[in-house]
This record gives C-alpha cells, sequence and structure tokens, in this order.
C-alpha cells in the first residue's frame, strides 16, 4: 500500500488530530457497533433523526467520534467504507450515513479525541466484519450520497419559532447553510440549531413556504412553494434535489 501522506490537521477541544490519507483517496480511522441486531438503537442522537427507519436511512448508518463529526456539519454525509487489516474483516465495501456522535468518554474509549472513528450500526458492522470482533482498523473516503426523492422539510415549532428538520439530501448530504422564505417575505437565513435542525424567529403563519439548502460542496438547490400556505407543524414536506 502506498505510504500515508498527512493531508490534514483539524483542531479538537483538547489537541490537535492527523487525519491521514492513503494515496488512493482512502484514511485510516477504526469501527466498533451499536445499536442491536435490528439497528433500533440507533434511533434519536446528535443529528436530529428521530426515526433513522422512517427517514429512509435504515441500518447503514454510523455514529462518528468528534474529529468526523465537526459540531454536527457532518450530519447526513456519506462514507463508503471496507475493513482493513483484521482476521476478522470480509470484503464488502459499504457506504453508511452519519446520523449520530459517538461522544468522548464512550465505552472502550474509541470515540475520544483525536481518534478518527466509526460506531456503526450492529448490521452495518456485521457486513464488514465478523461481530465477535468488536473492533477492527478500517479504511473510508467521503462519497456522494444516493437518495430516493427530494430533500424533505419536517417543519415543527410555533408561531414565533419555526424549526426545520433537513434530511434525505443527495449529492454531498451534509448542509452548511438553509434559508426559508414566505410568500410574502424575501429570503430568511435559518440558524443552526443542533444537527440538521434549521430554526427562525421569524413569524411565517399562512404563508406559503419555500427553501434554499447548501452543502458542503457549495452546492445549492430551492425548492419553491413546497409547502402551501396551509401549512400545519408536525408536516413534512418534499422538495428538490441535488
Amino acid at each position: 500500500m502506498a505510504a500515508a501522506l498527512i493531508v490534514q490537521v483539524l483542531s479538537v477541544a483538547f489537541g490537535l488530530s492527523l487525519v491521514f490519507q492513503q494515496a488512493d483517496g482512502w484514511s485510516a480511522a477504526h469501527a466498533t457497533y451499536y445499536g442491536g441486531s435490528d439497528a433500533q438503537g440507533t434511533n434519536n442522537g446528535a443529528c436530529g433523526y428521530a426515526n433513522v427507519f422512517s427517514l429512509g436511512y435504515g441500518t447503514m448508518t454510523a455514529a462518528l467520534s468528534a474529529p468526523l463529526f465537526n459540531n454536527g456539519k457532518a450530519c447526513g454525509a456519506c462514507y463508503q467504507i471496507r475493513c482493513a487489516g483484521d482476521a476478522a474483516c470480509h470484503s464488502n465495501v459499504i457506504t453508511v450515513t452519519a446520523t449520530n456522535l459517538c461522544p468522548q468518554g464512550s465505552y472502550g474509549g474509541w470515540c475520544d479525541s483525536p481518534k478518527v472513528h466509526f460506531d456503526l450500526a450492529q448490521p452495518a458492522f456485521n457486513q464488514i466484519a465478523n461481530l465477535v470482533a468488536g473492533h477492527v482498523s478500517l479504511e473510508y473516503e467521503k462519497v456522494n450520497c444516493a437518495r430516493s426523492g427530494g430533500i424533505r422539510f419536517y417543519v415543527q415549532g410555533h408561531t414565533y419559532f419555526i424549526q426545520v428538520l433537513v434530511y434525505n439530501v443527495a449529492g454531498a448530504g451534509d448542509v452548511t447553510a438553509v434559508s426559508i422564505k414566505g410568500s410574502n417575505t424575501g429570503w430568511i437565513s435559518m440558524t443552526n440549531a443542533w444537527g440538521q435542525n434549521w430554526q427562525t424567529g421569524t413569524v411565517l403563519d399562512g404563508q406559503a413556504l419555500s427553501f434554499m439548502v447548501t452543502t458542503s460542496d457549495g452546492r445549492t438547490v430551492t425548492s419553491n412553494n413546497v409547502a402551501g400556505s396551509n401549512w400545519q407543524y408536525g408536516q413534512t414536506f418534499e422538495g428538490s434535489q441535488f
């Protein structure tokens, strides 16, 4: 295998983490698993995806250690991974979506900064290695996400506080900016609350809603009038897609 090259230095709360990338584009990391054989334990979490199954992410998901999670900016991103150099490895290459944070102090210390780590949903781990191993080395690279249908906008809150969960985003997958527009307003930049929840205090009741979504690769897609003027809190709307 080609010699590793240092390609990025990430600042983290307790020091510096060196991320090594192989000449073929793959980077080194480690993996464990969580969530049970049915992956039910992977629901909820730091990205705001209350039910990864109903949102379409299924069991091919991962909780990332802090250097990869990047304070939630990685939520929705896709990574191709393969087991590397362990007797327990399978030869499969799979793609997983970042849906959670594996926090500092987790069992075994594998997610502690500055480690680059994937805590995979158990069915995903089982695709790349024998479960009995518990922990394996792996290689990963960030890839574009393939999604069915348009971007989804789950609207929550009340008259003076709108919070929108943005999910099912193709392409880069990780959203860096969201704007909302009522039929009687201009574009309003939303603030990131946590994970992929975006919010504004602007009153938009009774107005048709449009959304503008930008991902980490700088691409932007606009979804015009996805919610009619009679929209209600607790509803989900489908927009355009990358």
